[in-house]
Order: C-alpha cells, then sequence, then structure tokens
C-alpha cells in the first residue's frame, strides 16, 4: 500500500506544515480534517480502489484523474483536492493515505488531542468505541481522545491499539504467531 523510502522520510512534515498555513488563512481546517478521515476511510473499506490508486504501473495522469473524480464525487473542498493534486504531480500518491494521518495527528496534537489508531477485524459500534475510549481515558489522564478506526481483517480478532509512541497488541493473529514461533523454538 505506502512504500517509504529513505529519501521520504522529510517529506510528510513539509507538506503538513504547508497545508495547515492553508488551513489556517482560508479557516476551512474542520472541512479538510472531515475530507481526509472520509478519504482514509473510502481506501482502506475498498481494497479494489485502494490497489488503483497505489498500483506503481497506473501512471500519474491516471492517478491523478482518479483521485480527482474521487474527491469531487465526495465533494472535498478545493483546497483537498489541490493539495492531492500538488500530491499526486510530485510522484507522491503512494505517500497520500500517510501524509493524511500525519495531517490529522498534528491537527489534533494542536488541540491538545491524543491520536489513537484502533485496528479490528469489523467495524466497530458505537458501544465499543465508547468503551475503548474510557479505557484510553483512564490510560492517558483523562486528556482529549480522538479515535481513528480502521477495519483488518487479517488480525482474525482483537485489537490493536496504538496512542503516542504505545501499541497493544490483542489480536488473535499476533497471538497465533506467538503459538508459531514458541512451538518452533521447542523442535
Amino acid at each position: 500500500m505506502e512504500n517509504v523510502d529513505k529519501k521520504n522520510i522529510g517529506l510528510p512534515s513539509r507538506y503538513i506544515n504547508a497545508l495547515y498555513e492553508l488551513c489556517d488563512e482560508a479557516k476551512n481546517l474542520k472541512k479538510i480534517t472531515q475530507d481526509f478521515e472520509k478519504f482514509i476511510k473510502l481506501v482502506e473499506d475498498n481494497k479494489n480502489l485502494n490497489n488503483l490508486l497505489f498500483s506503481p504501473t497506473v501512471g500519474k495522469t491516471n492517478q491523478g484523474k482518479i483521485l480527482n473524480d474521487i474527491l469531487k464525487k465526495g465533494k472535498a473542498d478545493k483546497l483537498t483536492i489541490n493539495f492531492c493534486g500538488v500530491l499526486c504531480r510530485n510522484g507522491r500518491v503512494n505517500l497520500i493515505t500517510k501524509i493524511m494521518r500525519e495531517f490529522l495527528n498534528e491537527v489534533a496534537r494542536r488541540r491538545g488531542e491524543i491520536v489513537v489508531e484502533v485496528f479490528s477485524p469489523y467495524k466497530l459500534d458505537k458501544k465499543e468505541e465508547d468503551d475503548l475510549k474510557k479505557i484510553i481515558l483512564n490510560k492517558t489522564n483523562g486528556k482529549n481522545i480522538s479515535l481513528l478506526t480502521h477495519i483488518d481483517s487479517s488480525l482474525l480478532g482483537g485489537l490493536i491499539v496504538k496512542y503516542g509512541s504505545k501499541m497493544i497488541d490483542t489480536s488473535i493473529r499476533t497471538k497465533l504467531n506467538n503459538l508459531e514461533l514458541a512451538m518452533k523454538g521447542a523442535n
């Protein structure tokens, strides 16, 4: 999906800072964050779109057209469309969801929130999200929480929760992998 090489490590922050300044000037930060959340969810929920958009065999021009069509159909803000167009023209489509996520993290950080990414094998319902927020609130001493949920069917069950530098992995996939390693070590 997203291949990040060493020369791209500093890139996201430059794009993020530039976009944040533009949002500040245009007073449309809320709309841009909504556009990004919507786009990330769309790409994650649609494997075919993900494969098409991030395929190295699809040229920049076609990627740009696909991206533009998706954003316009989703009624994205003009700044979102232009920003994604710049990323596409600069050959950074492979970094687009990474940059969007990091932008959302930066917005949350500036608001004094903690961004919590949750990976589960199915869509969490409202009660599960609320329960999870309560648990994390206790661990983070009551800071505001922004929850980003992702569906990853390869987990089989359980959750992976990431916030700050912490990661809690209760997935069945990890438990099975650990069991497999333990069994190999016993032989």
